[in-house]
């Protein structure tokens, strides 16, 4: 880590992921939240990507085994989809420990910009169930190895792509889909921190000061109402990643305006 670690900086790291469980709760994304400032903190890219993931497993985790619990999501014929996102999370997590740190700090805040342009235009998903376009196991094989690779390799926005391919391609209402997706998210986080871990990345203060950030902010975001939450959440992803996604370029870039 290029940063020292100090309280102001604690302290900061604690608010920015109590926000990023806040909005992860009521809209997904929070990582868009998590990674710029982890970034802006100092970690190298590849450590800012594993600290995530420690951050971020403990919000999917807990959610996964409430949606178990109750009964929204059969494990039995899970299953499939699990091992696949697995080995695509594990395959992506793989490949951006072999990347040049330079080639990724440069690419960083443009796959940012990219996430936040999804957000900022994709449509809003229906509580209404439709038709099934392919089967659990075909999704399996496309859908969950692809997005479970995009997780382990970067990660932001990750559980609003399951959604979404839970709606679409096998038919969800928005319910069931959230659902599935705390499990398929929590399955690529799990697998991609197991292998942050193992190549040593992972900075275990920063990332467990964030967990209890994350939990804090999962339980204040379970009381907002879900239309206004949305409401108010989808700007804010916007408009924070959008100014630590500039504070980025300009380390980057700002000598060349100079």
């Amino acid at each position: 880590m290029d940063a020292t670690i100090t309280l102001d900086l604690v302290i900061f790291l604690f608010a920015v992921a109590t926000a990023a469980g806040f909005v992860d709760s009521i809209a997904g994304g929070g990582g868009l939240i998590a990674m710029p400032a982890l970034l802006a903190a100092g970690l190298s890219p590849v450590q800012a990507l594993a600290t995530n993931k420690l951050q971020g497993t403990g919000g999917t985790l807990s959610a996964s085994f409430y949606f178990i619990s109750r009964g929204a999501v059969n494990l039995r014929e899970m299953r499939l989809a699990i091992v696949m996102t697995f080995i695509g999370s594990t395959m992506g997590t793989l490949l951006v420990q072999r990347i040049d740190a330079g080639v990724l700090e440069q690419a960083i805040p443009f796959l940012l910009i990219g996430i936040v342009l999804y957000f900022l235009f994709s449509p809003r998903l229906s509580s209404e169930q439709s038709g099934q376009m392919i089967s659990l196991s075909v999704f399996s094989f496309t859908a969950a190895v692809a997005i479970g690779f995009y997780d382990g390799f970067f990660g932001p926005g990750t559980g609003s792509f399951f959604t979404i391919a839970f709606v679409s391609l096998l038919g969800y209402s928005i319910t069931s889909a959230t659902a599935h997706t705390k499990v398929l998210n929590c399955t690529s986080n799990l697998a991609s921190l197991l292998f942050f871990i193992i190549g040593g990345h992972v900075v275990w203060t920063v990332g467990l000061v964030m967990m209890l950030g994350q939990v804090l902010g999962a339980r204040l975001g379970s009381g907002v109402v879900l239309s206004r939450g949305q409401t108010l959440i989808r700007p804010m992803i916007v408009c924070v990643s959008l100014a630590m996604t500039a504070k980025l370029l300009w380390g980057n870039y700002g000598h060349l305006l100079q």
